[in-house]
């Protein structure tokens, strides 16, 4: 597994594909959490069931007033049949040109297989990592690491 950027650290700004002909950039969403969810590839098995996971958990990650994002190396054309199929509700970004150079910014590219880790980042609102946790890429890891997370930035 990959040495994913640990809690305490400035996340690295980046602006990535969220459709073929719009951007979307981290500091754009300064002042709100933001939850980074890098995965492998838009039509695995895993990966499609944990991106629906995030979809039905989506409002509460909205109480905590946090910016969902999923990243993967797959291209905005892949993200946007696989986000309607899924009836997915948040942005899926493409770390797809140069490939996977985001992912391996936050230690999470695989680069021996080409594809993100599934690994997981919750950053403050003030763009420092204030959790973060990688996964087997064949297990889904689940919300609830992801709502302590948002838990614990709400009572500090």
């Amino acid at each position: 597994m990959a040495q994913l950027l640990e809690a305490g650290t400035r996340a690295p700004d980046f602006t990535l594909h969220v459709t073929p002909d719009q951007k979307l950039s981290l500091t754009e969403l300064l002042g709100r959490p933001v939850i980074l969810a890098f995965y492998p590839a838009d039509w695995s098995p895993v990966c499609g069931d944990q991106m629906a996971l995030y979809n039905e958990v989506l409002p509460e990650f909205q109480k905590h007033r946090a910016e969902l994002l999923g990243i993967s190396v797959d291209g905005a054309w892949c993200h946007a049949a696989f986000a309607q199929t899924r009836h997915l509700h948040f942005p899926l970004l493409a770390d797809f040109e140069p490939k996977g150079e985001v992912a391996k910014k936050y230690g999470a590219f695989r680069a021996g297989d080409g594809y993100c880790e599934r690994a997981l980042f919750v950053i403050d609102g003030k763009g420092k990592i204030a959790w973060s946790y990688c996964s087997p890429v064949s297990v889904n890891p689940g919300a609830d690491g992801i709502l302590q997370a948002l838990e614990d930035l709400s009572k500090s």
